[in-house]
């Protein structure tokens, strides 16, 4: 069977436009994206697969439009991001997003170019999970090359995920989820997600009694768990570094790695 992906870059990351100033970036306005890709290709149904911050995009996606979602692939990520732990610090994310955006305005400095090289070091001293093979690639679109070395795509507005998340109780979690009709994978190296009775996976499997088939894979040694994806149409909401849009067909998947916190 053949599979037609589209990775697609949100807005102020790899090869997208940034956002204007006075326009901060928020978990909404990448949901937003997703649809605007899909009304582009003319798509009224795919599947969507993210990684991290994008599989909470692609998770509030399949929630606002369930009936264009016909699989739901999660890898470490969940659909939406429960207060659990934050309820404390939610206020203060929010101060901290506005300083930072109006900051970074107000600054103007211009973006740090440095040697391919000394980025690719960076790179992989602040993501030690990413080999050197990996990194070059990944650095292929997260940067722009430059007549003294090259600079990073992403704009200097956008910090950490938490700044821009929608972080919701767990009554909208519960009311939220009861909306998806996708077939839902969760690949997740941590275990952890989902202990305890409050957790986002114990609801999600059964505390909310969604609809929809949970399927969950926690790789390790002699683990596997056959995933069922067969498909025609994938959107990869993995965030990439910055703007345009766009994709290419293959006969087979291949890696999504996040570039957020280059």
């Amino acid at each position: 069977m053949d599979f037609h992906y589209v990775a697609m870059d949100f807005g102020g990351h790899g090869l997208s436009s940034h956002y204007s100033q006075g326009f901060p970036y928020y978990h909404q306005n990448f949901v937003s994206e997703v649809r605007r890709v899909a009304a582009a290709l003319k798509w009224n149904r795919f599947s969507l697969l993210g990684h991290s911050f994008g599989g909470t995009v692609g998770g509030m996606f399949s929630c606002i439009f369930p009936e264009m979602v016909d699989k739901l692939i999660l890898l470490e990520a969940l659909p939406v991001v429960l207060d659990t732990n934050e309820m404390d610090n939610l206020l203060t994310y929010k101060r901290r997003a506005i300083e930072h955006v109006l900051q970074v305005e107000a600054s103007r400095k211009p973006a740090q170019v440095v040697s391919p090289e000394e980025m690719l070091q960076w790179f992989l001293k602040n993501n030690s999970h990413v080999d050197e093979a990996c990194g070059k690639h990944l650095l292929q679109r997260g940067t722009t090359q430059v007549a003294t070395g090259v600079s990073l795509n992403r704009d200097r507005r956008i910090i950490l995920p938490e700044y821009c998340l929608d972080i919701v109780s767990r009554e909208l979690l519960v009311q939220y989820i009861k909306n998806l009709q996708a077939r839902i994978l969760l690949v997740n190296q941590r275990p952890s997600a989902a202990s305890g009775l409050h957790s986002p996976l114990n609801i999600l499997s059964g505390g909310a009694q969604v609809p929809p088939p949970l399927h969950c894979i926690h790789p390790g040694p002699g683990t596997w768990q056959e995933p069922c994806l067969p498909g025609t149409r994938l959107l990869s909401t993995g965030v990439q570094k910055a703007g345009t849009h766009g994709g290419k067909s293959q006969p087979q998947g291949g890696t999504l790695h996040t570039l957020w916190d280059i």
